[in-house]
């Protein structure tokens, strides 16, 4: 048999449970993790029958690169204002944001940087961060700016006013951001 990848094919529950507790990971942690229920874990750990799927290959990665559940873990809030910059559902980065102090930071989980809020920049400065929020909204220079500020229910334009109202999204693109 020619193999054309380097996974199982199928695990067995043993194989499954080993690594998650490899991982130092709780079924539901794991459940998580894989993004599917609990009694999944549990039904895979059990079970008699061989598990295929995505998690074949999951768990191979997880073999491969120890570090990865460091690298997709939601990171601690390090300031009191979160965002969450998304392209559709896949989280691109967090931005973490001191507003008295300006202070920013950022955690990149996308190596394309073109879907970053900073591009390549992984230490922003607090001007940085200003001109990326208006850049997510329409510009100040608009024709009949006090109509679309109305509409949103605005008493003036304020890029984080704006963006709690239409999460950033703008007409050309899928990005969009979550204010915690």
């Amino acid at each position: 048999m020619k193999r054309r990848y380097v996974t199982a094919g199928q695990l067995e529950g043993k194989d499954i449970k080993a690594a998650r507790l490899s991982l130092g990971m709780t079924q539901q942690e794991f459940a998580d993790l894989v993004n599917v229920s609990k009694k999944t874990v549990e039904r895979w750990e059990s079970g008699a029958s061989p598990v295929t799927g995505p998690v074949d290959l999951v768990i191979k990665l997880l073999g491969i690169y120890p570090d990865v559940v460091e690298r997709v873990t939601v990171p601690e809030k390090a300031y009191p204002l979160r965002l969450w910059y998304c392209e559709g559902n896949d989280v691109c980065a967090i931005i973490d944001v001191d507003d008295v102090k300006r202070l920013i930071k950022v955690y990149n989980f996308n190596y394309d940087y073109t879907k970053l809020p900073f591009g390549r920049n992984d230490k922003p400065a607090y001007e940085d961060y200003e001109e990326f929020l208006e850049s997510r909204c329409f510009p100040r220079t608009r024709d009949k700016i006090k109509i679309e500020l109305d509409r949103l229910g605005l008493p003036f334009y304020d890029p984080m006013m704006i963006i709690r109202k239409t999460e950033g999204r703008l007409t050309d693109d899928e990005f969009r951001i979550i204010v915690e």
